[in-house]
């Protein structure tokens, strides 16, 4: 196992090479523009052990358990290292989030948004590479200056290559002698790691003959497995993770681009993206993907891990219910509330579960 550091040690020793740290809320952005301007993107998934009544006094009672703990773990200095913040328009949250900050929280920070399409036409995709040159031409009037020379297509290059080092994790999942834990603790660290050393970590991992495991197979889905905690709550329930949905996991798998436009480029990467509730993909194409997951994975069913108030995973839910379970797959739905510790009500329904189908 991979001995990673945390987000603070990572965030230090780019400092300490003279770079800066953007701070970035889920899910989507372009990762290479900011390491072509020298920061280092850390994203911010909403920290468990924030003191969740500080967010609360700026947004309504039924916001998202993401935004919530983000705002609250902002105000209580837990983001103080970072230089900038990035709110991608990933949702209505999220997009209220950015007006929050920008209009009466007033960080120290700068605050920059990024609106996404919904949808996959080419008017989507040309308003992705529009909002891409926005966003680059913002930051380059914030730094007051451009990229060096090349620094473009080296950090594009770069990110693609950490892509493909993400898709060897799942494709060789079963060969690397991994808890569940340990292969999301390293999945998750793209999150925060320099892509070149994300790339040098999946090198590191030996590859042995793939062996018999045992425990129910199921495909996670949702937004974000936290705690941490939840990948050992199941394994002692017997079961494991054999395929995720995640939008911290699979939903990331990009491919990538082709275009000798870096602007385009990017936004084809993040265009190759697999159906996903935030980009209003249609039901039936995320219900293909996850009978195609499940097939290729042996997975016995479906547990959906949904945040509190995540509208987009929500509205989804019933359709996307009846259509797996008209093909045998059961699909449990457990909303939970972000915190420490996982409450024992989840536990006990994820147990249920996992004794049905087992």
């Amino acid at each position: 196992m991979i001995d990673l550091p945390s987000r603070k040690k990572v965030i230090r020793e780019f400092q300490k090479k003279g770079g800066k740290i953007a701070a970035v809320l889920p899910i989507r952005y372009p990762r290479e523009l900011f390491r072509a301007f020298g920061f280092l993107p850390v994203e911010v998934w909403g920290p468990p052990h924030a003191d969740v009544t500080l967010g609360g006094s700026h947004l309504q009672s039924y916001t998202c358990d993401i935004v919530r703990n983000a705002v609250s773990f902002l105000l209580s200095g837990g983001l103080d290292r970072t230089d900038l913040i990035l709110v991608p328009h990933t949702c209505d949250s999220l997009q209220g989030m950015g007006s929050v900050l920008l209009d009466f929280v007033h960080p120290k920070q700068k605050v920059l948004t990024l609106y996404h399409p919904r949808g996959v036409r080419k008017a989507d995709f040309d308003f992705l590479t529009e909002e891409l040159k926005r966003l680059c031409g913002e930051l380059s009037d914030w730094t007051g200056g451009e990229p060096p020379p090349g620094a473009f297509w080296e950090a594009i290059y770069r990110e693609e290559t950490a892509d493909r080092a993400l898709a060897r994790l799942y494709r060789d999942r079963e060969l690397l002698g991994l808890s569940d834990r340990e292969f999301y603790r390293i999945v998750r660290s793209r999150e925060f790691l320099p892509a070149e050393d994300f790339i040098e970590n999946e090198k590191k991992l030996a590859r042995r003959e793939k062996r018999s495991t045992s425990g129910v197979p199921i495909l996670l889905s949702g937004i974000v497995p936290e705690p941490m905690d939840l990948f050992d709550e199941i394994e002692t329930m017997g079961a494991r993770v054999v395929a995720d949905d995640l939008a911290c996991g699979t939903r990331r798998l990009y491919k990538s681009g082709h275009s000798e436009d870096p602007f385009v480029r990017m936004a084809e990467r993040l265009f190759s993206a697999p159906p996903d509730p935030t980009r209003g993909s249609p039901i039936s194409e995320r219900a293909d993907h996850l009978k195609n997951l499940i097939r290729k994975s042996g997975a016995k069913g479906v547990l959906i891990y949904d945040v509190k108030f995540c509208e987009p995973e929500l509205f989804d839910v019933p359709l996307l219910r009846k259509k797996l379970e008209a093909e045998g797959t059961p699909v449990n739905y457990v909303e939970f509330e972000m915190g420490k510790i996982l409450s024992q009500q989840t536990l006990t329904r994820i147990e249920a579960f996992i004794e049905m189908i087992g």
